[in-house]
């Protein structure tokens, strides 16, 4: 595919996060999708694997933040696309918010996104999951 199809596909993959349309992420990932999300002690820190863990990301991440997510530029080489953005939200658990500017890596192949491995503010976002000595955000 072009360089142009895959950041357009992309562009498709965060416009059906914003709208929530799990079947739509599904029909723009691979079977064998690996996404990456550095860092401990927050809820979304892990590595899934496969449509099943991206169902267990979108799971997770629906019980426990609320974000707003702005992809702001696109950087393309091939079939890996770059995404410059911002994100800010609330940690449900700890009602903390949040300010993350991100670098997303993803690879698009055959017109569906194979992996993606965020840059993100983990210490943010930690820092925002945490309770305090006496159990209270």
């Amino acid at each position: 595919m072009s360089i142009e199809a895959n950041v357009q596909t992309v562009k498709n993959f965060f416009a059906a996060i914003g709208r929530g349309d799990r079947e739509r992420l599904l029909a723009l990932v691979a079977e064998d999708i690996e996404w990456i999300i550095p860092g401990e002690g927050w809820p979304l820190a892990g590595t899934r694997h496969g449509h099943a863990g991206l169902a267990d990301l979108l799971e997770t991440a629906s019980r426990s933040i609320e974000t707003s997510t702005e992809p702001r530029e696109f950087v393309a080489q091939g079939d890996r696309v770059l995404v410059i953005g911002f994100a800010s939200g609330k940690i449900k658990a700890t009602n903390k918010t949040f300010e993350d500017d991100w670098i997303f890596a993803i690879t698009v192949r055959d017109g569906r996104l194979t992996s993606i491995r965020e840059y993100i503010d983990t210490q943010a976002l930690a820092r925002a999951s945490q309770v305090d000595a006496a159990g209270l955000a």
